[in-house]
C-alpha cells in the first residue's frame, strides 16, 4: 500500500519540528548539526511528494531535492572540519561554553 500525500506531509512535519527541537534544546555542536540534517530531509521529502503527486510528470522536486542533498553534503562536511577545529584548539564542542572561549 502507497502511502498518501497527507501521510507523507505528516511524516515531513514531525521530521522538521524534531528537527527544530533538537537544535534549540541541545548543546553539542554535533547533535545541532544532526538537527539540521533533520530539517533539510524533511523539505526533500516534502519536495518528493509535492512532486509526485501535484506534478507527476515533472521532475522539479527531484531536481530540488538532488540540489539539497548536495548542500547538506557539503555543509556537513564543512561544519565537521569546523569542529574539530573547535575542539582542537578549546577541547570542547559544547555550545555552552562558547562565551568563555577567547580567539
Amino acid at each position: 500500500m502507497e502511502p498518501g500525500l497527507n501521510q507523507l506531509l505528516f511524516i515531513s512535519t514531525a521530521l522538521f519540528f524534531i528537527g527544530v527541537f533538537g537544535f534549540f534544546t541541545r548543546r553539542n555542536l554535533i547533535t545541532m548539526l544532526m538537527s539540521i540534517e533533520l530539517v533539510l530531509n524533511s523539505v526533500n521529502l516534502n519536495f518528493i511528494a509535492f512532486n509526485k503527486y501535484l506534478w507527476p510528470n515533472k521532475m522539479d522536486g527531484l531536481f530540488f531535492s538532488i540540489f539539497i542533498i548536495a548542500i547538506a553534503a557539503s555543509e556537513a562536511a564543512v561544519a565537521i572540519a569546523i569542529i574539530i577545529n573547535l575542539y582542537r584548539s578549546h577541547h570542547s564542542i559544547d555550545v555552552s561554553t562558547a562565551e568563555e572561549m577567547k580567539f
